[in-house]
């Protein structure tokens, strides 16, 4: 049965309107495969309504919706649950008991119900049909993503019936973000392969949305969310810092922020420029790195005239390439030059599970000796061992996002819409559905971060700007509940204390 004609009346309505490679989590825990294995379910007598309780071992589970239990298949090690670590040593009711009980533990660790803390009033009744319907959807939410997992194509085929008629494209925050993950479950089921056969899930058969709504998504996410604009601001800061008193100075721009359309960053990095004070830098070249190379020309053309009109010497280049394939001979330093390197949301797509592809880039990077790497990635654990626990994890993240863009914009605003369903929907969707090469939104902690450039051979660079970047978010947000925080050199932009994205600066 395939899942695809759950997501039809969504659509409808919108057009109505590597694991670690540590093997540790960001708090130490160890998360091998092994370890895992052993691991009890953890116990909790509070916070979570009836349903969440995990149970012990000794006495018997509470009823499930779904009693055939999973076998051991052979697959991507990616796509693991605990149960299946177990070398069929085990009986399929014990193993299928100890499974749900990592499933517990998930709950009670990410704290998912969080998003339904506090809501606002009249919401739940008006669309869901009260709080518990909400508490509710969290459950087929878990529910689901246990079949899939487990690749019980029936149940998760009923399942998926049930919450596309809940998980409300138009709904509230969390029916909207929840919509999101209906999708990534039901092409995950649509990929994975029967039980026993051994293969990657891949992207190929995966709906790509149309690049223009990618790219008015991205350009309204850079309008509506602080989020990007923090790190820009915080890139450009430390920038301007590094440029200080220099005539000669290059920026290489990996992924050049993202492909938007008008390069903001880098016309507010010459706005800057033009309104300094002091002496500028006689010359200015910024070299991005990206594809397709004709777009980034015309961004690069618009860069050089803008510049022109202002009094800044600006020089724009670009290298039509991957990060993995890049070289310092590309770049074609000039000697005397100061070299910055600004990589936005961009690293992250270069952790891969065979070790070493960041690696390789950051060593490229440390070979260039440049004054400072200014990196900004989001604050999140999506690439931990299991799907179970990326799920969750992404689960409370993005809950949060919708959040701030539930308290920011009316529930019915087509724009609101467009970057929830065309812009973070596809992040969501390949954290859930893909694995191996095609995933790529494989974002990590500021913990991690620390460890694998320090791996690399940097050494933070502390930024001195918490002053200025809380003077920035009071000019530019719209609603209370963002929150900007220092963690051991990083600058964290959340919400309501959930952490989002953070910036940092590198040296050599």
């Amino acid at each position: 049965m395939s899942p695809g004609p759950f997501l039809q009346p969504q659509q409808q309505q919108l057009q109505q309107l590597a694991y670690d490679e540590e093997g540790e989590d960001e708090n130490g825990v160890n998360l091998t495969l092994p370890h895992m294995a052993k691991m009890a379910p953890y116990h909790f007598t509070c916070l979570l309504p009836t349903w969440d309780h995990p149970f012990p071992l000794s006495r018997p589970p509470p009823p499930l919706e779904h009693t055939r239990p999973c076998k051991k298949p052979r697959i991507h090690s990616d796509t693991m649950t605990p149960n299946q670590l177990n070398n069929g040593k085990q009986s399929s009711p014990l193993r299928m008991l100890q499974f749900r009980g990592h499933v517990q533990t998930y709950k009670q660790k990410f704290g998912v119900l969080e998003a339904l803390e506090e809501p606002v009033e009249g919401e739940f009744v008006e669309v869901a049909g009260g709080t518990g319907d909400g508490m509710r959807l969290v459950q087929l939410l878990i529910s689901c993503a246990e079949a899939v997992a487990c690749r019980d194509r029936a149940q998760a085929s009923a399942l998926l019936h049930e919450l596309k008629a809940n998980a409300l494209v138009l709904g509230t925050s969390f029916q909207r973000v929840a919509s999101c993950f209906v999708q990534g479950l039901s092409d995950r089921l649509a990929l994975v392969q029967p039980l026993g056969a051994v293969g990657i899930i891949g992207p190929s058969t995966v709906p790509a949305i149309a690049s223009g709504r990618k790219e008015e998504a991205l350009a309204l996410a850079y309008e509506l969310c602080p989020y990007l604009q923090f790190g820009h601001f915080v890139a450009n800061a430390s920038i301007l810092e590094a440029f200080e008193g220099e005539n000669l100075v290059h920026v290489v721009d990996l992924g050049m922020t993202q492909g938007l359309p008008h390069g903001h960053q880098w016309r507010k990095l010459i706005d800057s420029l033009a309104d300094k004070t002091g002496p500028r830098p006689r010359r200015i070249r910024i070299t991005g790195v990206g594809a397709p190379g004709d777009r980034l020309k015309a961004i690069g053309n618009e860069l050089e005239f803008y510049a022109q009109k202002l009094g800044i010497n600006l020089e724009f280049f670009v290298i039509e390439r991957n990060l993995e394939n890049l070289s310092p001979e590309d770049l074609e330093l000039e000697e005397g030059e100061v070299l910055v390197v600004n990589s936005m949301l961009q690293l992250h797509c270069v952790v891969k599970e065979s070790r070493g592809a960041l690696n390789s880039v950051l060593q490229m990077i440390h070979e260039l000796s440049p004054r400072v790497l200014v990196l900004v990635e989001q604050d999140a654990s999506h690439n931990g061992p299991f799907f179970l626990g990326r799920f969750m994890e992404a689960l409370h993240y993005y809950s949060a996002i919708f959040d701030s863009l539930d308290a920011m914009l009316p529930r019915y605003d087509t724009k609101r819409a467009k970057v929830e369903q065309f812009y973070f929907a596809e992040e969501i969707k390949n954290i859930v559905s893909c694995e191996g090469p095609a995933r790529v939104e494989r974002h990590e902690r500021v913990d991690q971060w620390r460890r694998r450039m320090s791996r690399a051979g940097f050494q933070p660079a502390p930024i001195k700007r918490m002053a200025q970047a809380k003077q920035w978010l009071d000019k530019v947000k719209s609603c209370e509940g963002y929150t900007i925080a220092e963690e051991k050199g990083f600058l964290v932009l959340g919400w309501n204390t959930k952490p989002i994205i953070a910036a940092s600066c590198w040296k050599c």
